[in-house]
């Protein structure tokens, strides 16, 4: 029998029990603006344009298709990054964290998906990242979505695939200290990857050659990888060194986003960095137009070559649901234990 309690008292359990329930969802509402917030503007911009020029190095039988969703291709180059704290398995898909399997990692890890599952088990792969291992699952995915002429698991697919590829060619994608945590440098990564391309990507030299077939795709996805960690070295100790001879309040400058003030790297010190770089952002951003456009080619010509003018007729519909947002988790409990992307 449940205990009496006076009508003042029961009034006041009410009353404890509905600030406590707003409070939590006032909480989890100011988290959910404040991810979404962040992540709406920062990061976006590369990944968008990364995909937008990619369409335009595919052969002409292809560009009547991808020329028609280049829009699409281009917002939807994100969608990776929106999914993370909301699908389960999908964190691990951005990164890598090499250093964790030692100097000789690229000898150690298998560079095929069930080979590295035989030999270091599938929950210890994702716990460290698997990005090079599952743009050759995406690419795999791709061209089965090209053999079925499937307009919309082709469009789906090759948006996503262009993300996950130009992470994998981000240096600080491949080390757990992936922000600068353990080194005093919180805040490199969205500098790196989000300020610097934001601030002087239009100047970049982005027109490369018609898009190649690429014979064996998980030896060039780790190829780019291996680029990626070297440079990684210098990502941080260029950053370092370029602090210790700057005043704080030089280094950082505040913008106006959005009606929201933030506190970002200022330009000064954003073309000090870039210029000590000597082009290294440029040089992994072209490298990554230049896969995302071969890949799709090479996913096109591994299905046969389907007609996709046909495809390009297709009247515009909603994209399919995708199967993983079957899998989604507490929202908040995702955030706790995903490893988080950068502030970028």
């Amino acid at each position: 029998m449940a205990p009496f309690l006076p009508p003042r008292q029961k009034k006041s359990e009410k009353n404890r029990f509905f600030f406590k329930n707003a409070l939590k969802f006032s909480i989890l509402i100011a988290l959910t603006a404040l991810f979404w917030g962040a992540k709406a503007h920062w990061g976006f911009w590369a990944h968008k344009r990364i995909n937008r020029l990619a369409v335009f190095r595919l052969p002409v039988e292809m560009q009547v298709f991808y020329k028609k969703y280049i829009d699409y291709l281009s917002e939807n180059a994100v969608n990776p990054d929106k999914r993370r704290y909301a699908v389960v398995g999908e964190a691990e898909r951005h990164f890598i964290d090499l250093d964790v399997y030692g100097d000789s990692a690229f000898k150690v890890l298998p560079k095929h998906w069930k080979a590295a599952v035989q030999k270091i088990g599938e929950d210890s792969l994702r716990k460290h990242g698997i990005v090079p291992w599952h743009v050759q699952i995406a690419a795999a995915q791709l061209t089965a979505a090209f053999r079925e002429k499937n307009t919309f698991r082709i469009l789906r697919i090759s948006a996503d695939l262009g993300h996950y590829i130009a992470d994998a060619h981000v240096p600080l994608h491949t080390t757990r200290n992936y922000n600068g945590q353990f080194t005093g440098q919180d805040g490199i990564h969205g500098f790196w990857e989000s300020r610097l391309p934001e601030l002087f990507a239009e100047d970049y030299d982005m027109w490369l050659g018609p898009a190649i077939y690429r014979k064996d795709i998980g030896h060039d996805i780790w190829k780019a990888v291996e680029s990626s960690h070297s440079a990684m070295d210098s990502v941080l100790l260029f950053e370092k060194q370029l602090t210790d001879g700057f005043k704080v309040d030089k280094k950082y400058s505040f913008e106006l986003r959005n009606n929201v003030l933030i506190r970002m790297h200022s330009r000064e010190f954003s073309e000090k960095y870039h210029r000590v770089l000597a082009g290294q952002v440029e040089r992994r951003m072209r490298a990554s137009v230049q896969m995302v456009g071969d890949i799709w080619y090479t996913c096109w010509v591994d299905a046969g070559q389907p007609d996709l003018g046909q495809l390009a007729n297709a009247e515009p519909r909603h994209l399919e649901q995708n199967t993983e947002a079957a899998e989604p988790q507490n929202w908040l409990q995702r955030l706790l234990h995903v490893r988080p992307e950068s502030d970028n």
